[in-house]
């Protein structure tokens, strides 16, 4: 005969994976506008992916440049929602290309999202715009928000083909999200333990493994994190701590006052500072005309 506390881990380990993909499903955000709304000239593009998917994107050229500035958004975002930060980099010299991760936007639905998935869609984006657009790549780097950021991050650790990250509103370890998601639910602890286990069987990687507070340290090229000091979903002590874990001066942090999680406005207030971080890191990448 089963125990009552027999009974509660059967049902929990029947729950736990339902919950997890109902409640960490991200949602479906489909553009209705265009670069053309802001002006900007663009190629709407398609560019495959991991199991034979393949993500929806708009490629912004700046007249012969060879540095692009490849954007990531956030979970339930998509390309639309970053079109706001894409205008003063294309005005700037940089070719733009944005593009939706898998069961975002007008991209191709997939199983599950997470940050690794993430990382996975941008590095074959990366992968795509050497290819097909080689001389627009002398200089690649990339600008992510929220998990777009950790998917940032994480891909820096391991792809050479980054020249530099800008990093906004990353939050330190997903063990903190995760935790900080179901508080409200008040559950014990040992099923909150099962269910970061689950995540991470899901996921095939370990918390530890895609954190950016540790895939910070194994980055080579400059990040810059950027972070509002208002952020009520990830909180600026994420950033601080992320920049704590870094090593080398290669790692810098802005810190924005008034700026919530979403406050791309206030983002824009400080974009020369943004510009000027990869101005600089692509002069040194790319070798200057003559």
């Amino acid at each position: 005969m089963l125990t009552t506390l027999s009974l509660f881990a059967i049902l929990a380990a029947a729950a736990i994976p339902a919950g997890v993909h109902l409640g960490f499903r991200a949602p479906r955000l489909r553009e209705i506008g265009t670069p053309a709304d802001a002006g900007l000239d663009f190629e709407a593009v398609r560019i495959p992916t991991v199991r034979r998917r393949s993500l929806f994107g708009w490629l912004i050229p700046a007249a012969d440049s060879t540095r692009t500035l490849v954007v990531l958004h956030g979970w339930g975002g998509n390309a639309e929602l970053m079109l706001p930060l894409a205008s003063p980099f294309q005005q700037a010299g940089f070719n733009v290309l944005l593009f939706d991760a898998r069961n975002h936007g007008e991209s191709d639905a997939d199983t599950f999202s997470s940050l690794p998935r993430f990382a996975e869609d941008l590095g074959m984006a990366i992968a795509w715009l050497k290819r097909h657009h080689p001389g627009r790549a002398g200089c690649v780097a990339v600008l992510g928000h929220s998990v777009g950021a950790g998917a940032a991050l994480f891909e820096a650790s391991r792809n050479p083909d980054i020249a530099a990250v800008i990093s906004i509103a990353a939050f330190a370890h997903p063990a903190r999200v995760t935790k900080a998601s179901v508080r409200h639910l008040h559950l014990p602890a040992p099923i909150v333990y099962g269910v970061i286990r689950y995540v991470e069987w899901l996921i095939g990687h370990r918390f530890d493994s895609i954190a950016p507070m540790n895939t910070v340290t194994r980055i080579s090229c400059p990040v810059l994190l950027v972070h509002g000091r208002a952020d009520r979903v990830v909180p600026v002590d994420d950033a601080r701590l992320i920049h704590a874990h870094s090593s080398g001066t290669h790692v810098g942090l802005l810190e924005i006052d008034g700026a919530d999680h979403d406050s791309v406005d206030r983002i824009e207030d400080h974009v020369g500072a943004l510009l000027g971080f990869l101005e600089h890191q692509c002069a040194l990448a790319v070798p200057a005309p003559g």
